[in-house]
């Protein structure tokens, strides 16, 4: 029997209102950890506004603080009525690829939400994507010590795998096949615990700085290798987002170089003070709020820029970055904060191990 909507909608966490502000937005992701807003007003269902729209927002260099959210919202979505069975929009949904499906009534009052995960149990099917990625993994993690004493920092353990594994995976879902990892330190350990993982589909190759070459130095080494557009991930972040929105906006701008930037909200919590030439106030800020865009360690390159990384030289990312700006294009691709976990110092790493899922 068909199962119709009924007019008892739970008391939904993620509901904002059209005059809130983007930050507004940004920060109440961050809150209830979840990337996509239903915009009301009242009991009126006025759209929706995701993290992709923010990121819009942010290319299109409109001001966070002050820009309303009815703005950069989606008043064009797909809704269902009131009156239409569930097996309907459960097929609108598989057809159209939608993440959440409002349900309204002929007011246009809000009944129930119905998201994809709920009714399909599983996630949506990821867009298989021709690229390489490499897995920088050399470093010897000081900043991890003791525990990189004993393990590498590409095996220090999120949950129950060790973060490489994670990294891997997250890139596998997209049918991703060919993978290069940069070793140096206790590079042994890390060939054996994935050598199991490899198979026909999951193709591993390692290569070796016999020297410190900086971030990205070592990766002039396999660069003959290397002839379509190229991830490339330090081995201590996790970036949660879908790769394939990544690569399209890399490949729609033409860009060379794409940095993955994830989006930050800072509060502090006194009056700041600047002064100037003998100490006389210049300004007095109250509890100011910055929001900025912080390098993950995520990036898009094209095969000719490693082409333009120096032989045997200790060289690190921002210099190839600085090199290509000077006569290409380097884009950035802004993620939700909560989307980036990173595991470089302790602090960071036990925040990981108490949010990642």
């Amino acid at each position: 029997m068909n199962q119709k909507c009924t007019p008892n909608p739970p008391p939904y966490k993620n509901i904002i209102p059209p005059q809130s502000t983007v930050i507004d937005a940004l920060k109440m992701m961050n809150e209830i950890n979840m990337n996509l807003l239903v915009v009301m007003d009242h009991q009126t269902f006025i759209g929706l506004v995701s993290i992709g729209d923010i990121r819009r927002a942010l290319l299109e260099e409109l001001t966070l603080n002050d820009t309303p959210i009815e703005k950069i919202m989606r008043q064009d979505v797909l809704i269902a009525k009131e009156n239409q069975n569930l097996e309907s929009i459960k097929r609108i949904m598989l057809d159209q690829q939608i993440t959440c499906m409002p349900v309204v009534d002929a007011h246009h009052q809000l009944i129930t939400i119905h998201y994809w995960d709920d009714l399909f149990g599983h996630p949506k099917a990821h867009t298989p994507l021709n690229v390489d990625v490499v897995i920088m993994a050399g470093g010897r993690g000081s900043r991890l010590k003791p525990l990189t004493n004993i393990i590498p920092k590409a095996l220090v353990p999120v949950g129950e795998r060790p973060i490489i594994e994670i990294i891997i995976d997250n890139f596998k879902k997209y049918h991703v096949h060919n993978f290069y990892i940069s070793v140096n330190y206790k590079a042994n350990m890390i060939e054996e615990y994935l050598r199991p993982k490899e198979s026909s589909n999951t193709k591993l190759h390692y290569f070796t700085e016999d020297q410190p070459l900086g971030t990205i130095g070592s990766l002039h080494l396999i660069r003959d290798q290397l002839h379509q557009t190229t991830f490339v991930s330090n081995c201590d972040i996790i970036i949660e987002e879908d790769y394939a929105d990544i690569y399209h906006y890399h490949k729609a701008h033409n860009n060379d170089i794409t940095i993955v930037t994830a989006i930050k909200h800072m509060d502090i919590p006194y009056g700041v003070i600047k002064t100037g030439k003998g100490g006389y106030l210049q300004e007095m800020i109250e509890k100011p709020e910055y929001t900025f865009q912080v390098n993950t360690g995520m990036y898009l390159l094209e095969p000719h820029v490693i082409q333009a990384i120096p032989t045997n030289q200790f060289y690190h990312i921002t210099e190839l970055i600085e090199t290509i700006q000077k006569k290409g294009k380097v884009g950035v691709f802004p993620v939700a904060e909560k989307a980036w976990y990173d595991i470089g110092q302790w602090n960071e790493y036990q925040t990981t191990l108490n949010h990642y899922p």
